[in-house]
């Protein structure tokens, strides 16, 4: 695997155009309001993958046991998996309301049928490609996106800076004092920490450094390069929709749909939003394909070491892990059908998402403070890219995942339906429930549950090291 090809892969895990007319509605402030999570979040959690990456092999869940013992890594590599499990739909539910704007029928977005039919077959066939192996993922996951977010986030900035130039009118104010957004309390950190949400995953292709032919060097250049594109993918974009579409009109599930209809209409190429919103589409999947392949193979690497039973164990002749892949679509499956069950339970159920992402916050507490105590207690594992000052670097990424954690029990504006204590004593449910799992797993597993060959048993006693001394 190339540095362009995991750089795309990670673009595409963590970017995504779904967010940005939401965040186009704070016009010049959406900067400050990108950068500042990146500097406290996206940067430190780059960093230390990278650093972790080129020192153990086997991602999040061997970083974690190797610093505080099996029973904690397993829960790591658990809570990447699980908010993903509960994502996905989400996610396919987006490309959902795409398509119906490539066949002219925008109304079918509300339609619980027509969404809950498309995730179910847009996610088996990304299941299918994932189950292929490793190099038609690389493959379908770096054409995807470079042609479905790379290529749509580049004419949003072309249609932006076009309508800069010919003078035509603002939907957003350009005075120096729009780049401070407007104080509100508790409500502005929250929208703040919302941001760091938006860069979660920098770690999730970690587990590929060594499919690279010199991890050490090119995973950090591959991180970097998706760093950069990243922030650009954010910021250019939003400012784009800032300034020529009316804030009223941005929606939170086709809002981009929307913002290119704009631009089409206005410039007489109404025929371009058909094709854009295939684009789109397809970007999209290619998220779903890079994070049903990532955190699973993770899953399976501590399953292996007898912590999960042995049909969920169970490998193809591609070795990729369908006895994890298999069950894990059946859930989805499940999940999509809520589309239909539930009349009007879209915000709901992106609700509940947003509970699930909590976990995923403590999956990156564990990983920065693992990065910490690694250094103290295996300084003999020679890292090819080590972090500078990395107890600042990593306990600020610490810092900010605690805060955005406990700011995730906090009722977000607009949210009616239940009490501000009764909100966050559904997250704190949402917590306990998806959390418990892999503790309960743990203690009740058995010796033959590890299936592990002597040889991965003596890898994993040497702490699964990519570059030990000597």
């Amino acid at each position: 695997m190339s540095v362009g090809q995991l750089a795309m892969l990670t673009v595409v895990a963590v970017a995504s155009l779904r967010s940005l007319p939401a965040m186009a509605d704070y016009g010049l402030a959406s900067i400050l309001l990108y950068l500042i999570p990146a500097v406290f979040f996206l940067v430190p959690a780059a960093l230390v993958a990278a650093e972790l990456a080129t020192g153990w092999k086997g991602g999040v869940y061997v970083w974690v046991r190797e610093a505080f013992g099996n029973r904690f890594g397993f829960l790591a590599i658990w809570l990447q998996w699980i908010q993903n499990v509960v994502w996905y739909p989400i996610q396919i539910a987006f490309i959902a309301v795409s398509l119906s704007y490539v066949f002219g029928a925008g109304n079918l977005g509300n339609n619980g049928v027509y969404i809950a039919a498309v995730i179910i077959v847009l996610y088996w066939i990304s299941t299918v490609v994932a189950l292929r192996g490793g190099n038609l993922f690389a493959k379908v996951g770096s054409i995807s996106g470079l042609i479905g977010t790379l290529f749509p986030a580049l004419l949003l900035i072309v249609f932006g800076a076009i309508w800069l130039g010919i003078g035509e009118p603002m939907h957003t104010s350009m005075h120096a004092s729009a780049l401070l957004p407007p104080w509100t309390g508790i409500a502005s950190i929250v929208l703040i920490v919302s941001n760091v949400l938006a860069y979660a995953g920098m770690e999730v292709n970690a587990v590929h450094a060594n499919d690279m032919k010199n991890p050490g060097h090119q995973f950090p250049r591959a991180i970097a390069l998706a760093t950069a594109l990243i922030l650009l993918v954010f910021i250019l974009p939003t400012l784009a929709i800032a300034f020529a579409v009316p804030h009223r009109e941005l929606g939170l599930i086709d809002g981009i749909n929307l913002a290119f209809k704009e631009f089409f209409d206005h410039f007489g190429m109404s025929w371009g939003t058909p094709i854009i919103s295939l684009l789109i589409a397809f970007g999209a999947f290619a998220s779903v394909v890079t994070w049903i392949a990532g955190p699973s193979r993770g899953l399976l690497a501590a399953a292996r070491t007898g912590l999960m039973p042995p049909m969920l164990q169970k490998r193809n002749a591609h070795g990729v892990q369908e006895g994890i892949l298999i069950p894990q679509g059946v859930i989805v499956t499940v999940l999509a059908l809520l589309f239909v069950l539930i009349p009007n339970g879209n915000t709901a159920f992106a609700t509940l998402v947003d509970m699930a992402t909590a976990l995923y916050l403590v999956m990156y507490m564990l990983m920065f403070a693992s990065a910490i105590r690694l250094r103290k207690i295996h300084p003999e594992v020679r890292r090819t890219y080590r972090v500078p000052a990395i107890r600042l670097i990593a306990g600020v990424g610490f810092i900010a995942s605690a805060a955005a954690f406990v700011l995730t029990f906090v009722r977000p504006a607009g949210f009616t339906g239940l009490s501000t204590t009764a909100y966050a004593i559904l997250v704190a449910v949402v917590v306990v429930v998806l959390g418990m799992p892999p503790l309960i797993l743990y203690a009740m597993r058995k010796s033959n549950w590890d299936m592990r060959s002597d040889a991965e048993k003596n890898a994993d006693a040497k702490g699964m090291l990519v570059n030990p001394e000597g």
